[in-house]
């Protein structure tokens, strides 16, 4: 049916209980429950969620399971998020459709089918705002870290064409963070230039001029230290047009880092 929305989302590990957000991350946490309700409203079929920390050496992996079932204790923070259960519905065809779209166009792109892989952070925690009650289905993309972000936009591509030539109602979201060189102390904001690069970036978004943002996030990545090299936004610059109407629902740090709720509507 179509590409209902892309959506770059927050994924920061103090935002999984919703009673302990601290109130610097509250608008991205007012902006992913409107996501929520956008989500509602389209009627989503399948939620399509590339994550910076399901970081993968050689692939671009694509979780084809029938049915995603865990419990999440986080390795990186288990202080933060641990025991935390989920149960999502997949989407086995849908995948393989992307799979084999990846192939087609020289990516290295491979199906994953196991039920015993427990999802990382980064899929979960934006997904227990966007999808509070586990009723869509969700197909989880890894980040390649051997991929340039040239090879990365061009799976994007693939990505974008495959959604809207579903007969699904489709929602890409990419989870992950813009400048992450991390510091110790959740409060902490990046600094002056980082967020100077930020917001050139996010603007470059706004405006629908994906060349430019393309053509930054080169240097943009290495200087910020944007989460993933940037794949993530890669990826994104891939999946969506400038025909798209760019909506910001949410900005805020942590720890050093800068994160945005921001969607792109047709």
């Amino acid at each position: 049916m179509s590409l209902e929305m892309a959506l770059l989302v927050a994924h920061a590990p103090s935002m999984c209980h919703e009673e302990k957000v601290p109130d610097f991350q509250l608008d991205l946490l007012n902006g992913l429950k409107l996501m929520r309700d956008r989500i509602e409203q389209a009627n989503a079929d399948v939620i399509v969620l590339m994550s910076t920390h399901f970081a993968a050496t050689w692939q671009h992996y694509v979780d084809a399971t029938p049915r995603h079932t865990g419990i999440l204790t986080a390795m990186e923070c288990p202080d933060l998020i641990s025991d935390v259960p989920y149960d999502f519905p997949g989407d086995d065809e849908l995948a393989r459709k992307l799979v084999f779209a990846g192939k087609q166009a020289g990516i290295a792109a491979f199906e994953v089918n196991d039920p015993t892989y427990v999802w990382d952070y980064g899929t979960l925690v934006p997904l227990r705002y966007l999808v509070p009650k586990q009723d869509v289905a969700i197909i989880s993309l890894s980040v390649c870290l051997s991929s340039p972000l040239e090879e990365t936009y061009r799976w994007g591509v693939e990505i974008g064409k495959t959604l809207r030539q579903s007969n699904k109602k489709a929602v890409f979201v990419s989870s992950g963070a813009l400048s992450h060189n991390l510091v110790r102390g959740r409060e902490n904001k990046p600094s002056r230039s980082e967020r100077a690069m930020d917001t050139q970036f996010i603007d470059y978004l706004k405006s629908g001029e994906y060349t430019d943002a393309r053509e930054m996030l080169n240097q943009y990545a290495r200087i910020a230290g944007v989460e993933s090299g940037g794949r993530h936004l890669a990826a994104l610059l891939g999946v969506v047009d400038p025909s798209q109407q760019v909506e910001l629902w949410g900005e805020g740090q942590s720890s050093g880092s800068w994160n945005a709720i921001i969607s792109f509507t047709s």
